[in-house]
């Protein structure tokens, strides 16, 4: 394995992270800009043309800018009306925002389990179990076993490739249930031609600095909502009502709003999400193409209704081979090149452990199974 990596990595590096950002456009101009004019905190010109410029990349009305990605899927999850005692559908295989959002709101979440062609949840799977697991009342569906309310369902976009999301907005439908998308990870992601954060309500990007653009911390929310997003804004700026020298607040608000210095880095970078994105494709064809028929493990490629941005490339081990990851991790590592496995599923962490979950055989044999390999943009030179 070490072999086949080195040779579609850059022979000429001692140590090659998982991945790292890529500042090459006009990141030093805007921030050193951001400096000369004295803003550099959560009001600016750089703030409102990085929500502009989001908005219309994505194709959603409405973009609002966040100081990380998890702040942005708490606000979402508040703004979709999730309240304490509620429970909140999220895949077991994710990374712990996910879950720790919907705590945030003092709800429960409730594990789902992910399919293989996606890596995210599996609609089929969602839509049977809640037919036995939930009972529709007039304020929507309740979990039969608890009682509590099931509020929303956050499908999380592993690793750039998207959920199949018209079959899981259809069980949303079904069974009342807000869709909110984790898409923290799905920035340049297309489902069947559109970006990915136009199904949900409400849906929450990370610009963290391992994602293919950075704001060093940062996040958004998208929507096509303008009473949504203007709630948004008003909650995440400590819900202080607009006066010229007045300090007046009308609900508990949060300190949530993206600094003007960091939005300023994130418009350079988006400037340059197309090179990043074509790119990130060349490394992943050359990857598909050097595991090509080796046995015991195959190349993630995207579903056959997307275009991915593959932030992480993926192997998937066949089921035989699980027990060899750990020794390929090391492998890898020990040969200078990063690799990690899956996260470990929410259900089997202590805070988490006894929350409501259906039954999860195939995101714990993904976890078993699950290698990220290098996938920084320069990597494709």
């Amino acid at each position: 394995m070490v072999a086949i990596l080195r040779g579609v990595l850059p022979p000429d590096r001692d140590f090659i992270s998982l991945h790292e950002p890529r500042f090459a456009g006009n990141e030093w101009a805007y921030v050193k800009g951001c400096l000369d004019s004295g803003w550099v905190s959560s009001v600016g010109a750089f703030v409102d043309r990085f929500e502009g410029d989001l908005a219309a990349y994505t194709g959603v009305k409405r973009a609002v800018a966040m100081v990380n990605g998890t702040a942005a899927l708490h606000i979402c999850l508040m703004l979709a009306g999730v309240e304490a005692g509620d429970e909140v559908l999220v895949p077991a295989l994710t990374f712990i925002a996910t879950a720790n959002a919907v705590a945030y709101c003092g709800a429960v979440p409730h594990f789902v389990d992910s399919e293989e062609r996606t890596l995210g949840i599996d609609p089929a799977r969602l839509g049977g179990y809640l037919t036995e697991a939930a009972e529709l009342r007039r304020d929507g569906s309740h979990n039969r076993a608890t009682g509590r309310r099931i509020k929303a369902v956050v499908p999380m976009h592993t690793f750039g490739h998207p959920v199949d999301l018209d079959p899981l907005l259809d069980v949303c439908q079904r069974f009342r249930i807000e869709l909110i998308e984790d898409a923290a990870e799905s920035i340049g992601t297309l489902y069947k031609g559109r970006h990915t954060g136009n199904w949900g309500r409400l849906s929450a990007l990370s610009f963290n600095g391992n994602k293919i653009i950075t704001t060093g911390g940062g996040g958004a929310i998208l929507t096509n909502d303008e009473d949504l997003a203007s709630r948004a804004r008003h909650l995440t700026t400590t819900a202080k009502i607009p006066h010229r020298w007045e300090f007046a607040h009308d609900r508990v608000g949060y300190n949530y709003r993206l600094p003007n210095i960091n939005a300023a880095l994130g418009c350079a970078q988006l400037e340059q999400l197309p090179g990043f994105l074509a790119r990130k494709r060349r490394l992943a064809e050359r990857y598909a193409a050097a595991f090509e028929g080796i046995a015991g493990l195959r190349f993630v490629s995207e579903p056959e209704f997307a275009r991915s941005n593959y932030w992480l490339n993926t192997l998937l081990l066949d089921e035989e081979m699980a027990t060899a990851r750990d020794r390929l991790l090391a492998l890898t590592n020990d040969a200078g090149i990063m690799t990690r496995p899956a996260w470990t599923l929410m259900h089997r962490l202590p805070m988490f452990s006894g929350c409501p979950r259906m039954d999860l055989s195939i995101a714990e044999s993904l976890e078993r199974r699950i290698i990220n390999i290098p996938s920084s943009a320069e990597l494709a030179g």
